[in-house]
């Protein structure tokens, strides 16, 4: 059995001692002499990575996100959704495989889609299915949003990429276009009325 130390010493008088004896060897040797000192006292030592190899795991596990309009990270499909604003079931369904591509974790990644995913990822992003689900891609794909994948899928196209990335959500107001607004015709007075008037003179 180890003998008690002739003298206890205090908190500080002990990290005062850690550090001068550390102080004196690399980083390296450091991280050595703290485990050996855990492992003789049975103190469970955690893990202390080296900070390029803390900072290159860190890079090589998170996966990238699209920054947010706010300044914000995105999560999710929804948060995803609400920020990009998609006005109809092609743009959403790009939002959904750009998701799916380039900001899922590593279990839901995927580089092509099916239907089968936009049900399930337009319900959780809160969007309104179409009427007819099994034509979504399909539509999506002849707007030029997506290209042919195998059996079946469909995966991004780069027009459907930079929309995403770079076109949405879309400026200058969500109102419907000029052109299909209607124009206000100017009412033409009958003619009859003026010729009345003119008889009245």
């Amino acid at each position: 059995m180890d003998k008690p130390p002739s003298q206890s010493k205090t908190l500080g008088q002990a990290v005062d001692e850690l550090i001068s004896a550390l102080g004196s060897i690399d980083e390296a040797s450091r991280v050595t002499a703290l485990k050996a000192a855990c492992d003789h006292l049975k103190i469970q030592m955690p893990l202390i990575p080296s900070t390029q190899q803390t900072t290159a795991e860190h890079a090589q596990a998170a996966p990238p996100i699209a920054p947010g309009a706010s300044g914000g990270r995105i999560v999710d499909i929804k948060s995803l959704k609400n920020e990009k604003q998609p006005t109809s079931a092609n743009e959403m369904a790009a939002i959904v495989a750009y998701y799916l591509s380039e900001l899922a974790q590593a279990g839901e990644k995927k580089s092509e889609v099916a239907t089968e995913d936009m049900n399930k990822y337009f319900k959780q992003a809160g969007f309104p299915l179409p009427k007819r689900p099994e034509m979504l891609l399909s539509n999506a794909k002849n707007a030029g949003y997506f290209d042919a994948g195998s059996y079946g899928n469909y995966k991004l196209s780069p027009v459907g990429y930079n929309l995403v990335a770079h076109n949405l959500p879309r400026t200058g107001g969500t109102g419907a276009p000029a052109a299909n607004r209607g124009t206000k015709r100017k009412a033409h007075k009958p003619a009859t009325n003026k010729t009345k008037r003119l008889k009245t003179k």
